[in-house]
């Protein structure tokens, strides 16, 4: 009787632990965005504190974007020195939609404002293309949660995750590489190590998927030349 009791107790024990540790990859990097936001405020001009909070907003939440999406993908490509990193994934993955949330807010903030005072709301197109990116980050937030992903096939997870994951980096390189030379060498420097790594991303994750599936096709001729019958 007291296996079943303790098998019990040690599974409870272990997804408390589980549930705080992923609260704090959840909160931390919020408390960040939010600390970013108060001293852009604090710091910046009046004419740039908002676009100061969104670009410096956006760079924080596409670092920990990168770091959860090109995890596994090194450690493919490079070996185990990149493990530990892919086994954060899902945890970076948090991290990234939590402080996501700090851009968001900025976002709102425009749009509250300018229907408000009337002023020139932003491009519609733009707000449906980044809108579709928003739509990816808390999707594959929610599919990371075991009660939601047993509502689909692993492999239908597997595919909306792949096209959410891209279509994100797509619009982070669209965001980053948007009118590049508008403010001069300053500009370009702050915003090219961005661009770099969200073109990056992808051919990462490229390149491990085709070693993979190399490696996939290796292994049946190696187990028929180990084959005793062979």
């Amino acid at each position: 009787m007291s296996r079943p009791t303790t098998a019990k107790w040690t599974a409870n024990w272990t997804a408390n632990c589980t549930a705080k540790w992923t609260a704090k990859w959840i909160a931390a990097p919020f408390a960040v965005a939010l600390a970013i936001v108060i001293a852009v405020r604090l710091g910046a001009g009046p004419g740039e504190r908002i676009v100061g909070g969104l670009r410096s907003t956006a760079r924080w939440s596409f670092t920990l974007f990168w770091l959860a999406t090109v995890g596994r993908a090194l450690a493919t490509l490079f070996g185990g020195r990149f493990q530990a990193l892919a086994a954060h994934a899902r945890d970076l993955g948090l991290s990234y939609a939590s402080a996501h949330l700090g851009h968001l807010g900025l976002v709102v903030w425009i749009y509250v404002y300018a229907i408000v005072h009337g002023t020139e709301l932003p491009p519609r197109n733009a707000l449906i293309f980044f809108g579709i990116g928003v739509f990816w980050t808390y999707l594959i937030a929610l599919l990371s949660f075991k009660p939601f992903a047993a509502k689909l096939s692993a492999r239908t997870c597997r595919i909306l995750r792949t096209i959410g994951v891209e279509y994100i980096a797509l619009a982070f390189f669209v965001d980053f590489s948007h009118r590049p030379f508008q403010d001069g060498f300053a500009h370009i420097a702050s915003y090219a190590p961005f661009v770099v790594l969200s073109v990056a991303g992808p051919l990462l994750r490229l390149a491990a998927a085709a070693k993979r599936l190399t490696e996939r096709r290796r292994l049946p001729a190696s187990v028929g030349l180990e084959s005793p019958h062979s």
